[in-house]
């Protein structure tokens, strides 16, 4: 079992930054792959970026060149931050973590809302 807790999301202007933080705790050895999603209102959730074991990384096109994964020594706490947000990248941002158990966790998510 592994648990998320994330944190770091808020309201901010466009053009600013936040840093999201999702903190594991229980089986973090068995952790092969840590990413972000994101949930607009009335859209499908989809994938920002991730973060592999062996610290491969990648991100969607939509936040290419501001956005930046990053993960701690442990492998515990898995980062996103985000610069130059714009209204669009409004959302719920959820961690999410797979094992090589072939299960998945997610966190309960954290609203970001970039305000025009």
């Amino acid at each position: 079992q592994v648990q998320l807790a994330e944190s770091g999301g808020g309201l901010v202007q466009a053009g600013g930054s936040l840093r999201l933080s999702c903190a594991a705790s229980g089986s973090i050895n068995s952790i092969i792959r840590m990413a972000w999603y994101r949930q607009a209102p009335g859209k499908q959730r989809d994938l920002v970026s991730f973060i592999t074991s062996g610290s491969t990384t990648n991100y969607a096109d939509s936040v290419k060149g501001r956005f930046t994964i990053s993960r701690d020594n442990a492998q515990s706490t898995v980062y996103l931050q985000m610069n130059s947000l714009k209204p669009d990248d409004t959302a719920v941002y959820y961690c999410h973590v797979k094992t090589y158990y072939g299960r998945d966790y997610w966190g309960k998510g954290t609203l970001v809302t970039v305000s025009s």
